[in-house]
């Protein structure tokens, strides 16, 4: 059975969270409730618990619950946290990760999907404030219903109103029915960096650790893609439902490519080192007192552009540049150069390698997006849905 965790705010729409608990029990979805101590001025608990036919969480210590660290269980125990009504003030704690109450707590330590039906006085909804913490939310992979516009309990009219239950019914089904958009499509990924030995010790690499790449196989694969990931050596674990092929240098990236077409679609994350060395020595190489030894460097394939003009050339190919001087310049000049049909440009000298953010742009036929930054994972379903759209879009 599918089930949500409620988290009812202190505002007067709390009322209707009421309804919304009875809409979505006949669904056949199980409710967990939640109450701020706020929200007990406008409802009672027992209202909560007798529609929800389960006990109201309220304390962040209570006793029969910390023993087993109850606040980090209530956070896992859900395929969908929902916050009805989300005041102002909970959107602020939410967004500056504030955690002094049990609702508080179990938002900053979820990791399951957060909907949020905001709820307040249209001054404080059109505060810069309250538009400010929106948007960071929403950069975050939080979704948003409503609110309404209309006439509110203060006398006041504007949007404010809580979304009726049977919207925020609607918005929930929808949250908790996967979206198979791209079931039976098969896409290919690269990720992290290529390992290129110069000797039995050495080699030439980069900073690459992968998350995006991962981020974005495991995004494709929520969506019912399926997904083989080729990657160079990182340090992240196997994703479930995702077949991966480890590799270490770029000749190999390039045959287990080639290996995997073919594919409907094709994400090059990784980043290939441009040169190896032309003949690797067999043994290390010593310091001799002459002087640092002479290199002899090749260009290594072209994995990207060896997609693109495949004969069994994915639908769909994005590319990704790693650009530390004249970012855009370059990558529209990339892409041109490469062939691929998207390209995903980021600036690399603000600390993107190893991190958990990134601000990327996105390149096609039709100009730049900038998209704000966000975790490597929002990007990754903000590609991803993007991909999805495309194909739909190309079948109807």
């Amino acid at each position: 059975m599918r089930r949500v965790l409620l988290i009812v705010g202190g505002g007067i729409a709390a009322y209707r969270a009421l309804e919304l608990v009875r809409l979505l029990k006949a669904e056949n979805i199980a409710v967990t409730p939640v109450m701020t101590d706020a929200a007990k001025a406008f409802i009672t608990p027992l209202s909560l618990e007798a529609l929800s036919g389960e006990c109201v969480h309220d304390a962040l210590f209570a006793p029969t619950q910390e023993s087993e660290i109850g606040h980090i269980a209530l956070a896992r125990s859900a395929d969908l946290v929902v916050v009805c009504p989300a005041t102002a003030n909970l959107m602020a704690r939410m967004a500056h990760g504030i955690a002094d109450d049990l609702a508080t707590t179990l938002l900053l330590a979820t990791t399951t999907p957060i909907l949020l039906a905001p709820a307040m006085n249209v001054r404080m909804w059109e505060h810069p404030a309250t538009q400010a913490n929106l948007t960071l939310l929403r950069q975050r992979g939080v979704q948003v219903v409503g609110p309404d516009e209309g006439s509110m309990a203060c006398g006041e009219f504007g949007p404010g109103r809580l979304s009726q239950p049977d919207v925020l019914r609607d918005a929930i089904v929808a949250a908790l029915t996967p979206d198979q958009s791209l079931a039976g499509l098969h896409a290919l990924v690269t990720a992290g960096p290529t390992v290129e030995p110069l000797d039995p010790v050495r080699f030439i690499s980069n900073h690459s650790s992968g998350k995006q790449g991962y981020a974005i196989a495991e995004a494709l694969a929520a969506l019912g893609a399926r997904v083989t990931l080729v990657t160079g050596p990182v340090s992240i674990p196997a994703l479930d439902g995702v077949a991966c092929v480890k590799v270490q240098t770029a000749e190999e990236m390039l045959a287990a490519c080639e290996a995997t077409l073919p594919a409907d679609i094709a994400v090059c994350t990784a980043a290939v080192s441009d040169w190896r060395a032309s003949v690797p020595a067999g043994s290390k190489i010593k310091k001799t007192g002459d002087g640092p030894p002479t290199l002899s460097l090749v260009e290594n394939p072209d994995i990207l552009a060896t997609l693109c003009r495949h004969a069994s050339r994915p639908k769909l190919v994005v590319g990704f540049a790693a650009e530390t001087d004249d970012v855009l310049e370059n990558a529209l000049a990339k892409r041109q150069r490469k062939g691929c049909d998207w390209l995903v440009a980021n600036d690399v000298r603000r600390g993107v390698f190893g991190a958990d953010r990134n601000l990327v742009s996105l390149i096609d036929g039709n100009g730049i997006e900038e998209w704000p930054e966000m975790d490597k994972s929002a990007v990754a379903g903000k590609l991803a849905e993007r991909i999805s759209k495309t194909f739909e879009s190309s079948t109807a």
